[in-house]
């Protein structure tokens, strides 16, 4: 009887040990059967752990399709710390998950390389993760990833829009391009020799705004975080489906088109593929990566403290009583 192998069947365990080796040095401490994290409660009152998870999408795909794999990571950390921030709470720790068919070295250790860049921004710890063999599972070539966060906050700070009244407005702060949602919509939209064109465009990493966010709510604690009642990260679902969610029973959302300056991908998109313009908010980010609820008094302030952060943010709308529905004018 011919003899089998795991390294016959398709799981090659001693490359895989060569890829741990080779990410060691950007993973220092990780290895054992579980993540360990020293969690500094003095600097809480009464603290909450916030969680997220979350993936990239068929962002990968173009990816695949360019064979540029070092940006991946960043979008995995930032899709998941960006949600954790909504609530006001600043990420602590990160894991991920890698599955593929067959390990590629090089490949998975451009994403590794992406995910340690990404935890840099955020101010995070990588402590741990996961990455399964899986072959006749998936394509030659391909992977997937996911992403898991924690963060703390103490519940007298956390951000939960309980407090968004009518009369306050909606400050946008700039995306980096189409960050990590949409890209079912934009492989069927562009042919594969246009995919290949605007590479490097759909590839833009997913913008991480911990730093410059906690810092503002940090250093301007007592006024400013009263002000800041509501934290939307916008991603799929994006300016209908988001937004509602931190919005308070009897309120609605009045978002003006033209009151920030339309990427020119966006355009593009929109045009190649006779995409309606509903359609487009509600599937793309437009150019706005974040959205923050405010006091109207305050926004001037935010929008130039954020100026001072490199990030530039308008006024894209206010908060109106309604049934919580969003209108685009």
């Amino acid at each position: 009887m011919k003899q089998m192998t795991y390294k016959k069947s398709g799981v090659d365990i001693e490359a895989a040990n060569r890829f741990v080796d080779a990410i060691k040095p950007l993973t220092k401490g990780i290895g054992g059967f579980g993540g360990l994290f020293k969690f500094d409660t003095k600097k809480y009152k009464d603290p909450y752990l916030v969680s997220s998870t979350d993936g990239v999408g068929t962002k990968l795909k173009i990816a695949f399709l360019a064979g540029k794999h070092d940006t991946i990571g960043i979008d995995l950390v930032g899709m998941n710390v960006n949600d954790v921030l909504c609530t006001g709470a600043k990420p602590l720790f990160f894991l991920d998950y890698i599955a593929t068919g067959k390990i590629e070295k090089k490949v998975l250790v451009d994403v590794i390389k992406g995910i340690v860049e990404g935890c840099r921004q955020a101010g995070c710890a990588l402590v741990g993760g996961e990455t399964a063999e899986m072959p006749g599972f998936y394509k030659a070539g391909e992977y997937d990833v996911a992403g898991f966060c924690v963060g703390a906050v103490d519940k007298s700070k956390a951000i939960d829009g309980s407090k968004i009244k009518a009369g306050d407005v909606l400050i946008g702060i700039e995306s980096n391009g189409l960050h990590s949602n949409g890209f079912s919509l934009v492989r069927k939209v562009f042919s594969r020799k246009e995919l290949l064109q605007y590479a490097d465009e759909l590839l833009k990493p997913t913008r991480i705004y911990v730093k410059p966010m906690l810092t503002l709510l940090r250093e301007t604690r007592d006024e400013r975080r009263r002000t800041i009642k509501g934290i939307a990260h916008i991603t799929g679902g994006a300016f209908y489906d988001k937004i509602p969610r931190i919005i308070p029973k009897g309120l609605a959302i009045r978002i003006q088109k033209k009151s920030w300056p339309l990427p020119e991908i966006f355009r593009i998109i929109q045009r190649k593929g006779n995409v309606p313009e509903q359609d487009m908010y509600r599937t793309l980010n437009m150019g706005i990566g974040m959205v923050l609820a405010a006091d109207k008094a305050a926004s001037a302030d935010i929008i130039s403290y954020l100026a001072k952060q490199n990030l530039k943010s308008w006024i894209i709308g206010e908060v109106v009583k309604g049934s919580q529905r969003v209108a685009i004018v």
